[in-house]
């Protein structure tokens, strides 16, 4: 007799924080998740996409990676750049974001002390996850849609953490074609995920990116 599969745990909203670490010019707006069943063990911080077309912490993307992180045992923090709500300062091409984003990583050690830290981010979010990943160790790496032909990822060095591309087939502001040339070309090589259907926002496929994320992390999806 064939046992029936079991069925997915239910979800539980994690433990949700309102904080406001300090940044390089001023606080920044953030908030800290902690799952409820939270070993202690990772933490993950997620950059959002451009700020100057309307890139927030709140960005679905965003979200829902955040939450496919949190079904994984793994407590996060998303966090809003500078200039963008509540972040003191203004936009600094991706420069001073990527120091918004050591100050959440410096942050994230002291909510969570111990924890292994990941990194996530979306788009222009993960131009700024992929130089915090040479700047600190992390466990590991994920970058959605990374915009290659509008940020300088080749002259930067190659993260040697485990590392994850995930990017749609149909997106109309970062070409598939190039970002396959892209990761062919790094070494390490990075693995590439590709969903069928997507374009930039995920429209219709967010629940396809929070599975894929699940299976980076080898975690099952919970219920809803």
């Amino acid at each position: 007799m064939t046992e029936a599969p079991a069925s997915p745990r239910p979800y539980v909203r994690p433990l949700t924080e309102r904080v406001e670490p300090a940044g390089p010019v001023g606080a920044l707006e953030a908030i800290a998740e902690t799952p409820v069943d939270f070993d202690g063990a990772r933490a993950a911080i997620v950059c959002h996409p451009h700020p100057l077309y309307g890139g927030t912490m709140e960005n679905k993307v965003v979200t829902v990676t955040a939450r496919a992180l949190q079904e994984a045992g793994i407590a996060t923090i998303r966090f809003n750049f500078r200039g963008v709500g509540a972040s003191a300062g203004t936009f600094d091409d991706g420069r001073g974001e990527t120091d918004d984003a050591l100050a959440i990583a410096d942050f994230a050690s002291l909510r969570w002390p111990g924890a292994r830290q990941l990194v996530a981010g979306f788009s222009f979010g993960a131009f700024v996850a992929f130089q915090l990943a040479n700047r600190r160790p992390v466990e590991r790496l994920i970058t959605i849609a990374p915009p290659v032909r509008r940020f300088n990822f080749g002259e930067l060095p190659i993260p040697t953490v485990p590392w994850t591309v995930i990017q749609g087939d149909k997106d109309e502001l970062v070409d598939l074609e190039s970002v396959r040339a892209w990761t062919a070309t790094a070494r390490p090589t990075p693995t590439l995920v590709v969903i069928e259907g997507a374009e930039h926002f995920f429209h219709g496929k967010l629940n396809e990116l929070r599975t894929a994320v699940l299976a980076i992390l080898g975690a099952a999806p919970s219920g809803q």
